[in-house]
């Protein structure tokens, strides 16, 4: 490690040095999905947008890094470098890598100047299928300078959960992290160096769920996972497998609390709409415990009756572990708990942005054990919002929660036409973090239906200098 003196390296010293004195977001780094492939010779983008209140730009995109290859469908992006090298003052946060979950091709953008990104490195597809993984997903950086992508299956789409790391400032594929025996299938992960350990998610077979979302497959373990995996971070192995259950089906998105000797973290199920929480016991594994379920709806539509879950999408913790905020993509709500009590998560505020429940929707609702009625469409600025909430980044401070709407494309055109029709919104919440609440600001709103070259799908947001999804913090002793 180099001998920093006064001089530190990326990112802030420890989560609640982040939250407590990390500078408010004026700017947005947001992916951006082109849907319709085959009838636009159109590339996918990052779009820089502008938030701060003072700028006459306010909630504006301002620039666009556009990619060099149609369908790519860029998804989970992460940086070259991050808190977890915050000692290392020879590092700096200067990169964005973007994976492609279409393509498996590899973007690494220098965002040296953070309002106009641009192309440093492009990783071919190859150099990935050469070590028989596909479909990336997750990216975090390493404390030793790599950059680390979860894959989710094998070069020819069968399922399969492992890691490939990369240089990003060279542009190459180094090798995958695993030693032995992988994981039947992948999706996210988070690492935790003061327990010696990374866990990950699963989604499914890549084959299967890049045609749409199959009913039919939920329940077939062949095509959907539902367990989490723990590693030994120093020896890179598979240790111990947690089988959720069929309450567990597609564990997607997974945290730790962010304090780095935490032992106990929260990964949000997709089919059943559950949050299992994963904890470390004294004799040094890992045991788990749902502690939320979100009730099904039952509602009536022309074919009878059925039962809708929530189909919770994305989750995350603030910098100080207080709440956990979750979307669930097809009721079309938000949600915050109180974690205080990690075992028992209060819900101290929800709000609706769209979804399949709506009053002037397809679906009437039977039976709902938590409301009253169907909610209402909600507007901003005339502006209806299609789709559902499903991305979500929260600013360092807790008081800002930013929204997007698009999953996936081929789920995206099955479930919100009118969405890919209109493109995406990114909208904001406002936090109350001493009681919790969430509530819409009216006069925020990024259209991607206005795009220039047509409506355009938005997933997930990062802040220049980092945010409470992408950092990772080591524990000073």
């Amino acid at each position: 490690m180099a001998n920093c003196k006064n001089q530190c390296g990326p990112g802030y010293k420890s989560p609640l040095d982040a939250y407590i004195n990390g500078k408010r977001e004026t700017i947005l780094y947001t992916i951006c999905i082109q849907p319709n492939t085959l009838t636009k010779n159109k590339t996918d983008y990052l779009a820089t947008i502008d938030v701060d209140p003072n700028s006459p730009t306010y909630s504006q995109v301002i620039f666009r890094t556009s990619v060099e290859n149609v369908g790519d469908e860029l998804h989970h992006f992460g940086w070259n470098t991050c808190s977890s090298c915050y000692d290392d003052c020879t590092k700096s946060r200067n990169k964005v890598i973007l994976p492609s979950l279409g393509s498996d091709r590899i973007y690494v953008l220098d965002v040296s100047n953070e309002k106009s990104p641009k192309l440093h490195k492009t990783i071919e597809p190859s150099e990935v299928h050469a070590l028989n993984v596909s479909t990336l997903h997750t990216t975090h950086c390493l404390p030793n300078g790599n950059v680390m992508i979860s894959t989710m299956g094998d070069a020819d789409g069968n399922g399969k959960g492992d890691f490939i790391l990369i240089d990003a400032e060279e542009g190459v594929v180094k090798g995958t992290w695993t030693k032995g025996d992988t994981a039947k299938f992948g999706y996210d992960f988070w690492y935790q160096p003061y327990w010696d350990v990374l866990v990950s998610s699963e989604w499914g077979t890549p084959k299967d769920f890049k045609t749409g979302f199959h009913a039919d497959h939920i329940n077939n373990i062949e095509k959907y996972g539902r367990s989490i995996n723990f590693y030994s971070w120093s020896e890179r192995k598979l240790l111990q497998t947690i089988d959720l259950g069929t309450d567990g089906i597609a564990p997607l998105e997974i945290r730790f609390l962010h304090n780095p000797k935490a032992s106990e973290g929260f990964v949000g199920c997709a089919v059943n709409s559950t949050i299992f929480r994963f904890f470390r016991t004294d004799n040094g594994t890992w045991e788990s415990e749902k502690v939320i379920s979100v009730p099904k709806k039952t509602v009536k539509d022309t074919n009878g009756l059925n039962e809708i879950s929530g189909m919770i999408t994305d989750i995350l913790i603030s910098l100080d572990d207080k709440y956990l905020y979750f979307s669930n993509w097809l009721h079309g709500d938000v949600r915050q708990y109180d974690i205080t009590n990690t075992s028992k998560p209060k819900l101290v505020g929800q709000i609706f942005l769209g979804g399949l429940l709506l009053k002037d929707g397809l679906l009437t609702v039977v039976k709902d054990s938590e409301l009253k009625e169907q909610p209402e469409p909600v507007y901003i600025k005339e502006r209806r919002l299609f789709g559902s909430p499903q991305m979500l980044q929260l600013s360092l401070d807790g008081k800002r929660l930013y929204v997007t709407t698009s999953l996936f494309t081929p789920w995206d055109k099955q479930f919100y036409p009118e969405s890919v029709k209109h493109g995406s919104t990114l909208v904001k919440l406002d936090v109350d973090t001493i009681n919790g609440g969430l509530s819409l600001d009216q006069d925020f709103l990024v259209d991607f239906g206005k795009e220039p070259d047509g409506p355009i799908m938005a997933h997930e947001t990062r802040y220049p200098g980092g945010d409470c999804t992408s950092d990772i913090w080591l524990a000073e002793d």
